[in-house]
C-alpha cells in the first residue's frame, strides 16, 4: 500500500477533485486551508502579506494506482504551470 499526499492551491481545488474522480479512486482525507511556501507556487499564508492557501488530499491505494495518479498530477501540473500542484507517494506500513 502506498499514500498519496497531494498538495495545491486551493483555487484550482475542482480540478483536482475532478482529477481523483476520473482516477477511480474514492476514498480520500482532504485537509483545507494548510499554508506553506513553494519554490514555484511562492508562500502562502492566507493573510494580506501573503495570500492564498493550500489544501492537502491524503489518498491510501494500491502501488499502481499511486503511480497513476501520480501521473495524472503530472498532467495537471503541465496544464496549469504556476497554480501550484505536487504530488509524492509515501510508504504506508499498516492499515487498520
Amino acid at each position: 500500500m502506498k499514500m498519496v499526499m497531494v498538495c495545491y492551491n486551493e483555487a484550482i481545488d475542482i480540478e483536482v477533485m475532478e482529477l481523483l474522480g476520473g482516477s477511480g479512486l474514492k476514498n480520500y482525507t482532504k485537509v483545507c486551508a494548510t499554508f506553506g511556501s513553494g519554490n514555484t507556487s511562492g508562500i502562502h499564508l492566507g493573510n494580506d502579506i501573503w495570500p492564498g492557501k493550500n489544501n492537502l488530499l491524503f489518498v491510501a491505494c494500491q502501488e499502481k494506482e499511486a503511480k497513476e495518479l501520480l501521473s495524472a498530477v503530472r498532467e495537471l501540473r503541465k496544464q496549469l504551470g504556476r497554480e501550484g500542484v505536487k504530488a509524492f507517494i509515501l510508504p504506508l506500513e499498516e492499515l487498520t
